[in-house]
Formats: structure tokens, sequence, C-alpha cells
């Protein structure tokens, strides 16, 4: 089995990369072997497409499935129409994510975990490092972050959404902007999916960077 990891390195023992269209190299693991090749993401740097364009790629180079941190709906659909099987594995390394799968501990997603361009910034350098010049807290509620990932998977969007070790912010009352309790209640489910969509993403980058500072990288 042809199996491809998303990693924030070029070998088994790097540590899971949390987002896949803009992670910066595709570990491609035989299984049986544990033989391997690591595959820099040219599309790390594209504007727009960039979970399209990386999911083509590793199916291109022969991946059979995909262990992810996360995974949008553009490069699901890619996977999905291919047959490729989309494992979610986060806070370990490739190695990890590999005897997970081999022991049958990974359950196939069934669709997208994340909307479309969370991983915007991801692996584009650690220039943004965890953003602590803009606020880590509470932030201004709604938003969760929207816009992690710049540097270390920790960036500038912290300060938007929870801070690091704050509590999620509460959602607004059903009924705030509608008196229609059918429409009220779509708008807080649709709020609380972006929102539990967001946290998933987060708590991926949080368990990332305590593995690599356990590791003193």
């Amino acid at each position: 089995m042809k199996l491809v990891v998303t990693a924030n390195g070029a070998n088994l023992d790097a540590p899971v990369s949390p987002v896949f269209g803009r992670c910066p190299t595709y570990v491609l693991v035989d299984t049986e072997t544990m033989t391997f090749e690591a595959l820099e993401n040219p599309s790390i740097a594209t504007p727009s497409g960039a979970g399209i364009q990386a999911a083509q790629f590793v199916i291109e180079r022969g991946a059979q499935a995909v262990v992810a941190g996360s995974v949008g709906p553009n490069a699901f659909n890619v996977f999905q129409a291919a047959n490729v099987p989309v494992y979610l594995f986060s806070g370990g390394t490739v190695r990890q994510a590999v005897e997970a799968y081999k022991t049958g501990a990974l359950e196939s997603n069934a669709g997208a975990n994340v909307q479309a361009g969370m991983g915007m910034g991801q692996g584009m350098g650690a220039g943004q490092g965890m953003g602590m010049g803009r606020g880590m807290g509470m932030g201004r509620g709604m938003g969760m972050g929207r816009g992690m990932g710049r540097g270390m998977g920790m960036g500038r969007g912290m300060s938007r959404g929870m801070g690091m070790g704050a509590v999620p912010p509460t959602p607004p009352p059903a009924s705030e902007g509608s008196t229609d309790p059918a429409v009220s209640s779509e708008k807080e489910i649709a709020s609380l999916k972006d929102m539990a969509s967001d946290l998933q993403v987060q708590l991926a980058q949080v368990m990332e960077r305590l593995n690599q500072l356990e590791k003193g990288e």
C-alpha cells in the first residue's frame, strides 16, 4: 500500500502537518517495507486551488490512501472521485501515523473536516511565529482563529479567536438577529459547525507544536 502522509519534514520522524493543501511535504510510504519518498508540495504557494492541485499531485505519484491532520472540501472531492480514502491523524509523527493506519486505528473520513482555504499560510516559513504580538487570549469571540496557520501553525489568526489556553467563546443566543425560531436555529447550527471545524484545526496545530517543543525543536 502506498500511503501519503502530510508532514512538516522529509522523513518518518517528521510531525504530521495539520493541513493538506499547503503542507510543506508529502511523505509517500510503502506500508509493507516502510521505505519512503519525500515529495515537496509544488502547490504550497499557489494563490488558489492548492487543495485540488495537491490532491492531483499525490494521486499521480501513486498514493492509494492519504493521512492528514485535516482535509478541505476541494481536495476531498478529488480523492473521492479517485477512490482514494482519507484518514485523519494529528499530534504525532509520520511513522506513528503509518503504524496507526496499519493497525486499523484510523477510520476513513466521510467528508472534508475543514472549510476551503483554512490552510492559507501553512508551511510558508516561521516568520509569524506563535502570533504573540497580536494578542493571545480571549480575542473577539466569534471567529475562532480563522486564518490560522501563519508560520509554525499558530499564527496571526489566533488573536481573532481564542488564544492559547483560552476558553472557547460562547455562541450567540439563538434569537439574536431574527424573530423566526427556525431561521435562528439554522444560523446557530451553522455557527456551531464552523466553530467545531476551527477547533479541530486549532487542536491539531497545538498538538503539533507541543510535539515540536517536547523534541526541543
